[in-house]
C-alpha cells in the first residue's frame, strides 16, 4: 500500500529551550513558527517539530543498537532528504562544527536501498538522523 507523503508532527523534550531554539533555528536553519515560554514550533524540511521545555533528569540513559558496526542512538528522529540536499546539508553541518555521533557515510553502496546517513545530537541530547536514498523508490525495499 502506498500513502501520499504528509507532514509529520513530532514534539521532543529539551531542558534548555533557548539553547535548543538557537540550534534548530541557526544551525539546522529551521524556520521558527509559533512559540510560548515553554515550547517553540519549527519547520523541519516541511514537517512540524516542536521543542517542549522539560526539566533535565539525571536518570535518563543513552541507549544504542549496533548497526554496521556503529552505535546507533535509540530513539532518534529525522528526515529522509533528496540525495543532493543531504550532501549540501551534511557539508553545512560540518562547516558549522556539528559533532557527529556517526559521520555521514553511505550504506549498501551499489545495492538495493543504497543510502547516505548521519547522526548527531541536539544540545538537549536528542538524537537526530538524516538520510537520503540514491533511489527514493527503494525507501521500503527489502
Amino acid at each position: 500500500m502506498t500513502y501520499p507523503i504528509a507532514p509529520f508532527h513530532i514534539a521532543i523534550p529539551v531542558h534548555n529551550l533557548e539553547e535548543c531554539r538557537i540550534f534548530y533555528r541557526d544551525v539546522l536553519e529551521c524556520p521558527e513558527g509559533r512559540s510560548s515560554d515553554h515550547w517553540v514550533d519549527f519547520n523541519l524540511f516541511g514537517h512540524q517539530l516542536v521543542i517542549h521545555y522539560k526539566p533535565k533528569t539525571e536518570t535518563e540513559e543513552l541507549h544504542t543498537n549496533a548497526v554496521d558496526g556503529k552505535n546507533v542512538p535509540v530513539p532518534h528522529y529525522g528526515v529522509v532528504l533528496p540525495w543532493e540536499t543531504f550532501e549540501n546539508f551534511s557539508e553545512d553541518l560540518k562547516a558549522k562544527g556539528v559533532t557527529f555521533v556517526i559521520e555521514p557515510y553511505v550504506r549498501f553502496k551499489d545495492e538495493v536501498g543504497e543510502q547516505a546517513t548521519m547522526f548527531f545530537y541536539d544540545p538537549a541530547g536528542n538524537a537526530l538522523e538524516f538520510k537520503a536514498f540514491k533511489d527514493l523508490n527503494q525507501l521500503f525495499a527489502k
